[in-house]
C-alpha cells in the first residue's frame, strides 16, 4: 500500500481544464480576456457620460422632453431629456427582442421575445418617477454610469458594478432597442446586457484590480463574524 502511494505521489499531475486550469499560460489568457472585456464595458459607459453631463444633462432650459407632435410623429429634444422622451414615446408601441428572421420571405421574425408588458412598466416609471424629478434623477442616472465605469475599469466592487450595468442596460434595452426612428439596432443594446451578465457571473475584480487586494481582508473580517464584510464579499 505504501509503495503504491509513493508511486502515485511521484506521478506528474495533469493540468486542470477550464476556468480552474493550473497552467500559467491558460490562467494568463483568462485574466487578460476578462480584464479586456471588463475595462471595455466600463469604457463604453465612460463614453456616455459627457453628452449628458450635469447640471443640465444637455437638456433645454425648461427640461423639455421629446414627445409626439400634433401629427403623431416624434418631435425630438436634445440631451438626456430627449432620449427619456423617446423611451416614453415608444412605451405603448409593442416590440420584440432577440429576433431571428430565419425565413427571409416571411414578414416577421420566427423567433423573438415580446416585451410589451415590460415596455408599459418602463413607460409608467418614466412618466411618474423620472420625468417629474429629472433635475435630481438625472444625477442618479449619471452617477450610476460613472460608478459602472470606475468599478469595471478598476476592478473595484466589480460584481456590484456589473449588477448596476445589468440594470442600466436592461432598462435601455427595453426602452430603446429596435425602435425605428431614430433607428437603434437592437443587438447593440442586447450585447451590452449579455456582457454585463457575464461580468456579473465572473466578478472581474477577482482576476485583476482592487478587489484582489480587498477580498482577503474582507474574508478575514467575515470569519470573525462581520456581517457587513460578508455583504461586501458578495459585491467584489
Amino acid at each position: 500500500m505504501s509503495e503504491m502511494s509513493s508511486v502515485e505521489s511521484r506521478e506528474p499531475k495533469q493540468p486542470r481544464e477550464g476556468i480552474y486550469s493550473s497552467s500559467r499560460v491558460e490562467r494568463s489568457i483568462t485574466v487578460i480576456a476578462i480584464a479586456i472585456a471588463s475595462i471595455g464595458l466600463g469604457y463604453l459607459f465612460f463614453t456616455q457620460l459627457w453628452w449628458k453631463a450635469p447640471p443640465t444633462f444637455s437638456c433645454t432650459e425648461d427640461y423639455a422632453f421629446s414627445q409626439a407632435s400634433p401629427e403623431g410623429n416624434l418631435a425630438r429634444e436634445p440631451g438626456l431629456c430627449g432620449w427619456i422622451g423617446i423611451e416614453a414615446f415608444y412605451a405603448d408601441k409593442p416590440r420584440e427582442l432577440f429576433s431571428a428572421n430565419i425565413i427571409r420571405s416571411n414578414p416577421g421574425p420566427e423567433l423573438s421575445i415580446p416585451i410589451g408588458i415590460a415596455q408599459q412598466a418602463n413607460g409608467a416609471f418614466i412618466e411618474n418617477v423620472v420625468k417629474p424629478n429629472i433635475r435630481w434623477f438625472g444625477y442618479v442616472i449619471w452617477g450610476t454610469e460613472a460608478f459602472i465605469f470606475l468599478s469595471l475599469c478598476l476592478g473595484f466592487m466589480s460584481r456590484l458594478g456589473a449588477l448596476a450595468a445589468i440594470g442600466m442596460s436592461a432598462q435601455l434595452t427595453i426602452g430603446l432597442a429596435g425602435i425605428p426612428q431614430p433607428y437603434e439596432w437592437e443587438w447593440s443594446y442586447q450585447t451590452i446586457l449579455l456582457l454585463s451578465i457575464v461580468m456579473f457571473g465572473l466578478a472581474p475584480g477577482r482576476y485583476f484590480g482592487l478587489d484582489r487586494l480587498l477580498r482577503p481582508r474582507l474574508m478575514a473580517l467575515s470569519e470573525r463574524g462581520g456581517k457587513f464584510s460578508r455583504l461586501l464579499l458578495l459585491f467584489t
